[in-house]
Order: C-alpha cells, then sequence, then structure tokens
C-alpha cells in the first residue's frame, strides 16, 4: 500500500510539473491580449484639456488709403471709416471648445477687441457661449441653448475669419446685429451632411461650418449681450442644404425667416411714434462654391422698426437688401489667392442704430484674399459707397465717396 501511494504521489508530480511547465511557456510564446494592446495606465491616464482646444483669430485693419470722403461712415460694418481714425483691431478672439461629455459640446468665444464706451476700444465680450445637447451618439438631432448665432442669413453664419469682404452686408446683417442673441435652437443635418459642412470649411472653400439642414429656434431678439426689452420671443427658421454635382462641384440653397417685436430702446429725447414694432424678414440664399469661380447670391425682404423724418417718429416700415459676389480662387505653391467683387444694396430701417436710423446704401466693392500660409491673410478692399441716412438729429445724410481698405489676419 505505502508503494502504491508513493508511486500515485509521483505520478501526480510528474503531471502538474509538465502542465505548469507548458502553461509557462505557451504564456512566454503568446502574450495575453491584455500585454500586448493595453499600454500601462500611467501612458493612458486620461486629462481633463485632452478634450478641449483653443483657437482664435485677430484681424487688424487700416481704411484711411485713397479716401475721397472722410464724412463717409459705417456705424454697423466698421467704425473705424471716416475721419479721425487710424489702425483699429477690428476682432481678437480666442475659442474654447469641446466635449465635456458623450453628448455635450461647449463652445466659448470672447472678443478682446469691442468697444465699450466711446472713445474707448479693447474691451473684453462675450460673443459666444453656448452649449450643444446631442439627442443620439451620431449628433445628428441637437439643441444649442445660450448666446450664438441667430440661423438666418449665410454669410451671418459664416465666421468672420472665413469671408471674404472685410464686411458683412448691411441688407442681411442688419436683420441679426452681431449675427448672435440669447436662446435656444434646434439642429438637424445627418452625418454624412454634417461632414460635408465641415468639408467646406476644411478645404478653404469659404462655408458656414454646421448649423444644421434643418435650423429652428427662440430667441430674445434684441441682439447680442443686449436684455429682453419687451414680452415677445422672436421665432427663427431656417432650411439648408449644400448639394454635390458628379463633377465634385458644390453649392448651397437656403431659405429663411423670422418675426418677432423689437423695442427700440436706443432714441433721441422727444421723439414720438411706438417703441415696441413688429420685426420680421424672410430670405434666399445661393452659394456657388469656388471651385475656382465661385457666386454668392443673398436677399431678404420685410418689415420692421424704422425712423419715419415726416412725422418725427419711429413706425414699422417695409424694408429689402441683399447683394451679389463673385470670386475666383487660386492655389499656388500651397498659397492661395482668391480675388472677389460686391455689390451690395438695402433700403429701410436699422433697429439697432440711433432711433431705428432710415437706410438707403449701394456699394460695389472689389478686393483680393492672398494667403501666404495658414496662420496670415492679406486683404485689400477697394469700396466705393453711396449712403443716405436719416435719424431725428440728421433729416437728411448722404455720404458719397471711395476709400481702400487693408486688413491683415491672424489664425491661430
Amino acid at each position: 500500500m505505502k508503494i502504491m501511494k508513493k508511486r500515485t504521489t509521483l505520478v501526480t508530480f510528474v503531471i502538474l510539473t509538465t502542465a505548469l511547465s507548458n502553461i509557462s511557456s505557451s504564456f512566454a510564446q503568446d502574450p495575453t491580449p491584455t500585454q500586448s494592446s493595453t499600454p500601462s495606465t500611467s501612458s493612458t491616464a486620461a486629462h481633463w484639456y485632452d478634450k478641449y482646444s483653443i483657437k482664435g483669430y485677430t484681424q487688424l485693419r487700416y481704411n484711411r488709403l485713397l479716401e475721397t470722403n472722410p464724412k463717409l461712415k459705417c456705424e454697423q460694418c466698421d467704425k473705424s471709416w471716416g475721419d479721425g481714425n487710424g489702425f483699429f483691431l477690428r476682432r481678437a478672439r480666442l475659442i474654447f471648445s469641446g466635449d465635456a461629455a458623450e453628448r455635450l459640446y461647449i463652445y466659448i468665444q470672447p472678443d478682446f477687441a469691442s468697444d465699450g464706451a466711446p472713445n474707448s476700444q479693447q474691451y473684453f465680450q462675450i460673443r459666444d457661449a453656448y452649449f450643444d445637447v446631442a439627442l443620439d451618439s451620431s449628433k445628428e438631432f441637437r439643441f444649442r441653448l445660450g448666446q450664438s448665432k441667430v440661423p438666418y442669413g449665410w454669410e451671418n453664419l459664416q465666421s468672420s475669419s472665413n469671408r471674404l469682404a472685410l464686411d458683412r452686408t448691411d441688407g442681411i446683417n442688419s436683420a441679426a446685429p452681431n449675427e448672435r442673441d440669447l436662446g435656444v435652437f434646434f439642429y438637424w443635418a445627418p452625418a454624412e451632411i454634417r461632414k460635408r459642412f465641415k468639408m467646406l470649411v476644411d478645404k478653404g472653400l469659404k462655408g458656414t461650418g454646421d448649423y444644421g439642414v434643418v435650423g429652428a429656434g427662440v430667441y430674445n431678439g434684441q441682439s447680442a449681450n443686449r436684455p429682453e426689452g419687451n414680452n415677445n420671443l422672436h421665432k427663427v427658421v431656417r432650411v439648408t442644404y449644400p448639394w454635390e454635382l458628379p463633377s465634385g462641384q458644390f453649392f448651397e440653397t437656403s431659405i429663411q425667416g423670422y418675426t418677432g417685436l423689437f423695442t427700440v430702446q436706443n432714441k433721441t429725447t422727444g421723439i414720438s411714434g411706438k417703441d415696441t414694432s413688429t420685426d420680421q424678414r424672410a430670405a434666399a440664399s445661393f452659394i456657388w462654391y469656388p471651385q475656382p469661380l465661385g457666386f454668392q447670391a443673398e436677399w431678404n425682404v420685410g418689415k420692421g422698426p424704422k425712423y419715419m423724418g415726416a412725422t418725427h417718429s419711429i413706425g414699422s416700415a417695409n424694408l429689402q437688401g441683399g447683394y451679389l459676389q463673385a470670386m475666383y480662387k487660386i492655389d499656388v505653391r500651397n498659397q492661395s489667392l482668391t480675388p472677389f467683387t460686391r455689390w451690395q444694396y438695402f433700403a429701410g430701417g436699422k433697429k439697432q442704430e440711433l432711433d431705428a436710423r432710415a437706410y438707403r446704401v449701394r456699394d460695389v466693392e472689389v478686393g483680393v484674399e492672398w494667403q501666404p500660409f495658414p496662420a496670415l491673410e492679406f486683404t485689400a478692399d477697394y469700396t466705393i459707397s453711396d449712403r443716405r441716412m436719416a435719424d431725428a438729429t440728421q433729416q437728411s445724410n448722404n455720404q458719397k465717396g471711395s476709400l481702400l481698405r487693408l486688413q491683415a489676419q491672424f489664425n491661430y
């Protein structure tokens, strides 16, 4: 019995030793998935700043070359037109953005070159501060909450860093001064079209970025960084689509409209009329992306506050305006040269200006943008302008003239 127990123990020991030897050899020859595919914890630790990015741009301008009329000014577009002006920081912006969570995207953009008070410049001001909440994993359906661009007008949605002409047109931009307001917007676009929107920017085709195929929302309506002035929210709807032809050419068509009430708060003492007036517009947009020849056309009609000279009051009046633009993109040795020309017209009131100032604008611009490398752009824009305006302090002020405008833009 003892001999049999010893033999059994010996056999068991030999089997265990052989098995352990085989397992050890197997580990040595074929590492486990954990060993082969997962780096050490120290090298994969996520940092909060991995989720976010910082970028921005600055625009430096000079508008006094070849100037024929120093009294010609443009309060809406560029306050450094005309007498008493020199070099001017038009924009100086930093953009902080990223995914705070899988379905929560944040975007905050301050401007360090805002006018704070008369004869005071370079004030800090929030331009964008919004949060996108996605309803699905591909982010085709999302709500945008906070201060952001109002989805009205193609050129309003196009970033100033991408635009060829130095300023937006009076007719389109007067619909949403500063392009932004505080509210809630809904956007929808298929994943494939969202990629197309991004590509139209990344390839230097001057796109707007992703504001959805369908955009709709409610917002205060008094423009960015101003509190609501009445008990009525503005409503807006926009439908757009970037088409692709078999040749690879892209073009985009859009329709949009908004309605609400606007309260004129910047008024001359003693002026009569209603403070709050109907504010509504509809617009159509057509964009033929420059590959290499491009066209832009937008026009809007509507009704809004306007200074009435005959009665020395503010009332609701019809308005219309838009623009036509042509450009040609030339790429040579990683540099880009884009000559352009633009004609614009506007007749109506500008709700954000003193007394909802009445305007009639006819401008023609001829210019060229040169981008020697992505971080640097130069633009020369020769403007021929005919502007007539009226408010309670000036019943008729018609200024005509021309000037050469220069801009250096730094992208970082």
